[in-house]
């Protein structure tokens, strides 16, 4: 038999039954597992009866500008043969370039180097005089002809052929792919993020027997962007092909 305290203290009310009600069928849904598989999670707050969803969005793009920094070297006793030399070596390069589909306007000769080893009271060894003067010259490509680069790329060894020696910094070739048209795809990779959140939240609602309320809060996540074939040494840089992704965040309330 029971005391009246001990029956009070048995007795819950309404809204506490409600409470515990739903606590129960949250954390069924819970053990069942929280994360749903694909491109949303969530995670609720029992007390607060509010979900917090994340949804996540991802795009394959290709690269729309390609930077190619391209460094040509000659060394020699003789500054002026060295000169004619090099100059002859940056015809090559313009013209190689040129005949695989560049345009002058995307072809930027740098300044030219010289470094007379000689002069340099730093060096720590003795100098060879057959090879005393190094020059070296930059030619820049900057162009939205992405595969043309790419090209042109896998085909330099017809310069090797020809006698035009690379620097070492620059050979193999190191290519910048780059894409710059984040903001045109913003806005519907923001609206897929956010509608997976919410379908996160929908689905975790028909899972509990609540219903999905107003926004408490949101917030945009970074976009990223990835190298669209992932390896240990990847780098989004040197891939022409990549994957944007956002993951956005965005917390309801529960009915």
């Amino acid at each position: 038999m029971f005391s009246r305290e001990e029956n009070m203290n048995m007795e819950f009310t309404a809204e506490q039954k409600g409470r515990l009600w739903l606590a129960g069928i949250i954390a069924l849904g819970l053990a069942l597992g929280g994360f749903f598989p694909g491109r949303y999670y969530y995670k609720a707050k029992v007390l607060d009866r509010t979900v917090t969803v994340k949804g996540l969005a991802e795009k394959e793009v290709k690269a729309d500008i390609a930077v190619w920094n391209i460094r040509i070297i000659r060394a020699g006793a003789n500054l002026e043969t060295l000169r004619g030399r090099l100059a002859a070596d940056q015809k090559a390069v313009v013209k190689f370039l040129a005949e695989g589909g560049l345009d002058q306007a995307e072809i930027l000769p740098g300044r030219l180097e010289t470094l007379d080893q000689l002069a340099n009271q730093y060096r720590s060894e003795r100098v060879n005089p057959d090879n005393r003067y190094i020059l070296k010259q930059t030619v820049l490509v900057r162009t939205t002809k992405v595969d043309a680069v790419e090209k042109l790329v896998g085909r330099t060894e017809g310069l090797l052929r020809q006698g035009v020696i690379f620097d070492g910094d620059s050979y193999p070739p190191s290519v910048s792919y780059l894409f710059t048209r984040l903001n045109d795809v913003k806005p519907d990779m923001l609206r897929e993020a956010t509608g997976n959140a919410r379908q996160a939240a929908d689905e975790f609602a028909k899972n509990s027997g609540a219903r999905v309320g107003d926004i408490k809060s949101a917030s945009q996540g970074q976009f990223s962007i990835l190298p669209l074939y992932q390896t240990p040494d990847a780098q989004e840089t040197q891939q022409k092909d990549k994957k944007l992704r956002v993951v956005s965040t965005v917390e309801y309330f529960l009915k």
